[in-house]
């Protein structure tokens, strides 16, 4: 009982943290405001919350899971974190938000950074991983695979990231009459008259998404690696860590995406990046072997 009270004032304490971290480094950034700016900040109050919690969870879990320790968990953490949470959104926002101010997107990496770099170190030190003696040093090859196994892994996971973005994008997205109004586009009727058209007139929208796909392999792979735990354990983590960091700020209003639009893309986004995660963490995390001790050990 008093591990789990610990555990939740721990919570508690990063989730403000994390809450403090936005409003410092949206302030120093300077984001450009807009004539509603103040009563904008006061109805994001409880949505940013909302967001810090979530975010705060994902990682905290992967802090207390994590094999290893000190700065090299830090940076992990930071990788994990900016990268989903930050830099996978902001890609897509370079080149389909068209309506952004200039300068809007470097704005946002920036503050991002802010952001992941001082939570955390504050992270790490809070749940108590700071010191490297406490690290599991058993020998882990969950990644050690052959080249060619390698090779059509990242085949498969590109070709599932791609038919996964363009038919949750069409079913749950597209056929929302508030994001073709917004986006400007039509419906044409069905998924397979409607893919005909993103090849015409965005012939590189999918080599854009396997790109994307293969940053998603780099930002689970020291997920992998860290985490103790049996393989359905860290499929798991994954597809939360996608689906969650990377989309729960869609809860947060803005002047620049109406809400109808926001939460067809929070549904779209986070169903199927936790889809993809989940694939992702089962392609690639490797059953482990065990050694016959071993096996002596866990049937005793």
């Amino acid at each position: 009982m008093k591990t789990a009270v610990f555990a939740v004032l721990r919570v508690i304490a990063l989730t403000i943290i994390l809450f403090g971290c936005f409003a410092v480094a949206g302030g120093l950034v300077g984001l450009p405001g807009n004539p509603q700016a103040s009563e904008q900040a006061a109805a994001s109050f409880l949505p940013l919350l909302a967001v810090c919690f979530l975010e705060t969870i994902v990682l905290t879990y992967l802090i207390l899971r994590s094999r290893w320790t000190g700065w090299r968990l830090v940076a992990a953490v930071f990788f994990v974190f900016y990268g989903v949470a930050t830099v996978m959104g902001q890609m897509e926002s370079a080149v389909f938000l068209t309506r952004l101010p200039a300068g809007m997107v470097p704005r946002l990496l920036l503050m991002g950074a802010m952001i992941a770099a001082p939570f955390s170190v504050l992270a790490v030190l809070i749940l108590g991983k700071r010191k490297a003696g406490t690290v599991d040093t058993q020998a882990h090859s969950r990644l050690v695979m052959p080249a060619s196994e390698w090779a059509w892994k990242l085949v498969v996971i590109a070709l599932a990231y791609v038919v996964l973005y363009f038919t949750f994008g069409y079913y749950i997205a597209w056929r929302n009459p508030a994001v073709l109004e917004y986006y400007g586009g039509i419906d044409e009727g069905s998924f397979l008259a409607h893919m005909p058209t993103v090849l015409r007139d965005t012939p590189w929208l999918i080599p854009f998404q396997i790109v994307r796909a293969m940053f998603w392999v780099a930002l689970a792979l020291p997920v992998i690696r860290m985490l103790k735990g049996e393989r359905p354990e860290t499929v798991l983590a994954i597809g939360f860590l996608f689906a969650v960091l990377m989309n729960a700020q869609l809860l947060l209003p803005n002047p620049y995406m109406p809400e109808p639009v926001r939460m067809a893309h929070l549904v779209e986004t986070a169903s199927s990046n936790f889809i993809f995660g989940v694939l992702v963490g089962w392609l690639l995390t490797k059953r482990p072997a065990f050694s016959k001790v071993a096996l002596v050990e866990r049937a005793s």
